[in-house]
């Protein structure tokens, strides 16, 4: 066996919690979307109504100071009405007046007085007339919306009486145009509105900012799920979630709860298994050799040699097997108290398994090798676990290297992406390319090889690197002759 060290100057970390996180798939659901559309649909739908509304109460506004004015006028024309002993009427309208309601340089005044009779004593005859109906039982002002020549008008209006007895009485009218109103309308309506413009999206901004903080809860369960590791079915603190949530979190623990009884169940037969299994191969290999000592014993025939030895290797495969479909089994389960990581050294896990398999590699005349620093290189992991692992890919290597070749276990402490990387270089006849991906599944093999194997070696390397958080590659060796096994594992989060 030969070691090689590298001279990598590669820092060491100081061990603790791995970060391990398993990425959950995102659908197109979102409670926070569907929390903000709930709350600014409402807004963008009122909003168009807050804008009608406004309108209608500036309009109001607006008429308020220029239909005082207007009632004014009224008052003032209505005094200039008089009702003589006789019962006829007179109009006395100064020039002064008329100048009056014909000086507004914005609107267009109109006013009419008509007798009794329907005649126009005085004023502009395009003045409407009272709607059909109109009663008018005092001689308070009224005020009504018209138009003339298609243009709106407000009109004010009130009756003289000439006999209250009867109701007989003189009608004073006076209408403007509503473009003074309807300025002033305009720039409140825009005094309001203006300010929403900006108001509306910091209240979106507010909201945004306050779903965030609400559901800050959620994701921070979200955090604590997602930082555990693999197989940690503790159930979640329900007191340190929302009371709205806390349901869900029962119900998760109690999920949690009956899974771990399942990996109970599925450790004992685990257990039992192995049990039950391994005994009786013990006892066939341990009679095939008996039963190979006593033929050497009694000089049984050639034959009877050749099929105890056939029956000792198919012992022999058997064992292997079994042993790979427990490791295999061990490696799916999730059970945290079926894998308890501990902190080991990778370096020194791979030197042990190197010892085991150098009387393997001398017999075959294969040179076993490995590549490493002298620092260690310590990881989060299961022991167990990880020294299958190692324990296949050589095995691997060595089954399908022929005699008179190398194989190489090289150890990086920590490439680009922060991984501790573990290599294994072989020149055996290798793996083509579009079966690189197959040769992971179980009970795969390549055909043409001649070595004997189960097809379970990689599958159980590639659950044990998942379940660590790592990942697993197959390529071809650096000189175009044989295979690479690339195997990343997380290194523990420096303290």
């Amino acid at each position: 066996m030969r070691l090689r060290r590298s001279r990598s100057n590669s820092p060491s970390f100081d061990t603790g919690a791995t970060a391990r996180r398993r990425l959950f798939r995102r659908g197109t659901y979102s409670l926070f979307g569907e929390i903000l559309d709930w709350m600014l649909a409402p807004l963008l739908f009122l909003w168009p109504i807050s804008i009608i509304v406004t309108y209608d109460v500036a309009s109001r506004i607006a008429d308020q100071p220029y239909d005082k004015a207007l009632g004014d006028q009224v008052r003032a024309l209505a005094g200039q009405v008089h009702v003589l002993p006789s019962g006829s009427v007179r109009v006395d309208l100064p020039a002064s007046a008329l100048r009056v309601l014909r000086t507004d340089t914005e609107d267009t005044v109109y006013f009419q007085i008509v007798s009794p009779r329907g005649t126009l004593l005085a004023g502009d005859a395009e003045v409407p007339s009272l709607p059909q109906g109109t009663r008018l039982g005092s001689a308070d002002i009224q005020y009504r919306d018209d138009a003339v020549q298609g243009e709106d008008i407000r009109v004010a209006y009130m009756p003289v009486f000439v006999d209250q007895a009867t109701g007989t009485h003189v009608l004073v009218q006076v209408a403007e145009t509503r473009h003074k109103r309807d300025a002033l309308s305009s720039r409140i309506v825009s005094g309001v509105l203006l300010p929403q413009f900006a108001i509306i999206p910091l209240a979106v901004v507010l909201v945004w900012f306050g779903l965030s903080r609400g559901i800050a809860p959620l994701n921070r369960l979200q955090s604590m799920i997602r930082e555990r590791r693999p197989g940690d079915l503790s159930p979640v603190a329900e007191d340190s979630v929302p009371e709205e949530v806390r349901p869900v979190v029962m119900a998760f623990n109690d999920m949690m709860a009956r899974l771990e009884d399942n990996l109970h169940a599925q450790r004992r037969f685990i257990a039992d298994a192995a049990h039950q299994m391994r005994t009786p191969i013990a006892g066939l290999k341990m009679q095939m050799e008996l039963a190979r000592q006593e033929a050497a014993r009694f000089d049984a025939a050639p034959s009877v040699r050749r099929s105890i030895e056939q029956a000792e290797k198919g012992a022999e495969r058997a064992a292997r097997l079994i042993n790979q479909l427990l490791a295999l089994a061990r490696a799916e389960s999730s059970s945290e108290k079926v894998h308890v990581f501990e902190r080991l050294d990778l370096n020194g896990l791979v030197r042990e398994v190197l010892g085991d398999y150098v009387p393997i590699a001398l017999a075959r005349g294969i040179d076993l090798g490995a590549e490493m620093d002298d620092q260690p290189v310590w990881l989060e992991a299961t022991p167990i676990m990880l020294f299958e692992l190692v324990s296949n890919l050589v095995d691997n290597a060595v089954k399908y290297t022929p005699g008179g070749g190398a194989v190489t276990v090289s150890v990086t402490s920590m490439d680009d992406e922060g991984m501790a990387v573990l290599r294994v270089r072989d020149n055996g006849p290798g793996v083509p390319e579009e079966e690189r991906e197959q040769i992971f599944e179980r009970f795969y093999r390549v055909l043409g090889t001649g070595a004997e194997g189960s097809g379970l070696g990689l599958s159980i390397v590639r659950e044990i690197a998942e379940l660590h958080g790592g990942t697993v590659a197959l390529g071809p060796n650096e000189d175009g002759i044989g295979t690479v096994v690339t195997v990343r594992l997380p290194l523990p989060v420096a303290q």
